[in-house]
Order: structure tokens, then sequence, then C-alpha cells
């Protein structure tokens, strides 16, 4: 074998080697396992990552519709509404979610509202103007418990009826869960293969115009940017959602992508509030070696005080689902704001983190704290 050759082969050995190292992050496996699925797709990521995600847990999800029907004991609607109307504070919220409470069904539709498609006639309650929105990675990547851990963040949806749901790390047998409960939702998803982001817009009160799915150009782990274009009370609102390249050696590219949806964010007309939200892995430096946030864009955790209780949405400390020995304490979730410039001035109001309570199963909702927040008009 000449030089060249074996150049050539310790060149695709350590390229091999690398992508092995990848996959096994994305996927939380080990080397063994990102070799065997590489090598039966051809060394192609995206292939082996759709290839590895695609272990039929459609079956899981059946099973657990199957027993729903078949011990299914409807709620009184009296009862149930006694129940919701209970749940106004986030602290019976969450003592609503640790009990078995049996108030999770989504799929009862809500009647029409005054909304952002009603008659300019129409008087609506300051309060109603209110929007409220739900960011989570929901770690579907990890199926130990997933159906349970599914249920859970439907209980939460129901309890706290955001209008606006960014939700990260999806697979498409949990996306198909949610749609079948989540009727009074429109549910638009960043991807069908694989893992993607996905936003839940509730459809009495937040109307959607167009989506699009712009990408990340060299991204290594199935990333992009999901936007949407709404109106809320004849308010025009750009939503984005994405989940920013993970890993500690991926600062480089996440940085790229971060660039991205700053980029996004400033070509939005002025006219327009934009919210973006989701699992950002970024650590403060990061954002500071990019030149910081744009102009009249806003971090909403600082611009609420930098609220200690909010602080960490990625805790080993308080968050067992992970079962690891170290403790890392990060604020990877992060919502972003860009007030329009003319007409109401949206600003945000509260912020909370939920999913700190364990399920029946032992675990909880996911290996993220969920964000919560208001916005007032």
């Amino acid at each position: 074998m000449s030089d060249k050759e074996v150049t050539l082969m310790e060149n695709l050995e350590e390229t091999r080697l690398r992508l092995c190292e990848k996959f096994a992050n994305v996927t939380e496996s080990d080397s063994a396992v990102a070799q065997c699925y590489l090598a039966e797709n051809e060394w192609d990521m995206e292939r082996a990552l759709n290839s590895f995600f695609e272990a039929d847990m459609e079956s899981v999800f059946d099973a657990e519709d199957t027993e729903e029907i078949k011990n299914n004991r409807p709620l009184n609607k009296r009862k149930k509404t006694d129940l919701l109307e209970k749940a106004h504070s986030p602290e019976t919220k969450r003592r609503m979610i640790s009990e078995k409470v049996d108030c999770i069904d989504l799929t009862e539709d809500e009647p029409a509202c005054t909304s952002s498609t009603s008659s300019k006639g129409s008087e609506v309650e300051e309060g109603d103007r209110k929007l409220s929105l739900v960011s989570w990675n929901v770690d579907g990547l990890d199926t130990l418990s997933l159906v349970e851990r599914a249920r859970g963040l439907c209980s939460y949806l129901t309890l706290y009826t955001p209008d606006v749901v960014f939700l990260q790390e999806l697979i498409p047998s949990y996306a198909q869960y949610i749609k079948k409960r989540a009727v009074s939702y429109v549910f638009v998803e960043g991807n069908e293969d694989g893992y993607f982001t996905g936003m839940l817009l509730k459809k009495s009160r937040v109307k959607l115009h167009k989506h699009e799915i712009i990408s990340y150009p060299t991204t290594q782990m199935m990333r992009n940017l999901l936007c949407a274009q709404v109106t809320f009370f004849g308010q025009e609102l750009y939503l984005m959602t994405s989940h920013l390249e993970s890993c500690k050696d991926q600062a480089a590219e996440r940085m790229k992508q971060l660039k991205v949806v700053l980029q996004n964010i400033k070509e939005v007309p002025d006219n327009t509030t934009v919210i973006f939200g989701g699992d950002t892995n970024l650590r403060d430096p990061e954002v500071a070696k990019v030149g910081g946030l744009p102009s009249g864009v806003t971090d909403v955790w600082e611009e609420l005080g930098k609220p200690e209780h909010c602080r960490y949405t990625w805790d080993t400390k308080m968050n067992s689902n992970k079962g690891v020995s170290y403790v890392s304490r990060c604020r990877f979730d992060r919502i972003y704001l860009r007030p329009a410039t003319t007409g109401p001035r949206m600003s945000p109001e509260h912020m909370t983190l939920i999913g700190m309570e364990k399920l029946d199963c032992g675990r909880y909702t996911s290996d993220h704290w969920g964000i919560y927040c208001t916005f007032t008009p």
C-alpha cells in the first residue's frame, strides 16, 4: 500500500470516528451502536439517524390508546370544570399535576371565542388579550416511560391552556400522540422524520397564515428553524422555534445557527412582533461572541429581572431523568422578544418553570423544565 493510500485510509478512519462520536452524542447511545447504524447506512449521518429514530414506538402509543378506550370513564363535565376553575395559581396547577387528577383530555375543541378573526366591533376584556406561551424540549429521544411522559405534557397543556406552544425533540410517534389529543390546536411540524420541532397554535385565539422551515446549512444534528406568521387579536406575530446544535464542542456551529435566528428576526417587518423560543443550548459567552442580541431584541428572562427560580432549565441537580452523577445547571432554554414598533407594544409579564413534579412513573415529563410565560399588549 502506497503512502498516499495509507494517508487516505487514516483520513477515512478519522472521519468515521468523528461521525460515530456525533451520532452517539445526538442519540445518547454508545460508539458500537453508532458504528452499526452508520455502516448500515453507508456512513450517511441523516439516513443513519432516521433509521435509529424509526425504532417502532407506534406500537407503544397504540397500546396506550387501546387501554384508554378499554378503561374509558369520562369525567363528569361539571367536575372537570370545577377542577380547572381551581387551577389559577402555579402552586395549584403544580399540585394538580402531582396528584393523579383525571383532566388531561385535550380532544374537546373549544367553542369559537373573540379572537384575531373577530369583527372589529367586538369588545374583548383586557385579560383575554394576554398571550400565553409554553416552550419545552420534551426529550422524545428518551423512550423510557415515554407514554407516561407524553401524558404528563398533555396534563400541563390542559391546565395552562397556552395560546402558543413551542416543542423541541419530538419524534413522529410522540407528535401523533399529541395530534390525537390536541384537536383544539393547529399543529405545525418542523419535519416528519428523525426528531424535530413543532408548534401548537390555539385555534380559537391564534390564526395561522403561513409557515416555513429555514435550514441550517452545516448542521450535523438535523436542526432547523421553524417559523410561523400568525395574527393574535389583530396583532401581527412572527413565531420562531429551534433546537440549536447540542454539546459543548459544537459551540461554533451553534453560534452560526444563532446568527441565522437573529438575522431572520431583524428581517421581519417592524409592524410585526417577533417571539423566538426553544432549546438553544447556549452559554452566555457564546451570545456575547456573536455581538449580543440586536437592538430591540430582548431576552425575556433578563427583561423580567433575571428571576432566580427560572434561571436553570437544564438542572441535573434537581432533575434525575438522565441519572447522571455530575451536576450541570444551565439556562439552555430561552425566549427572545422583539416588539412591533407600531400599534400595541407587547411586553413580557410573567415567567415560571413547569414540569418540576415527578409523574407516577417516577420520572419527570422531560429532562428539561418547560418555560411558561405571558405577554401583555
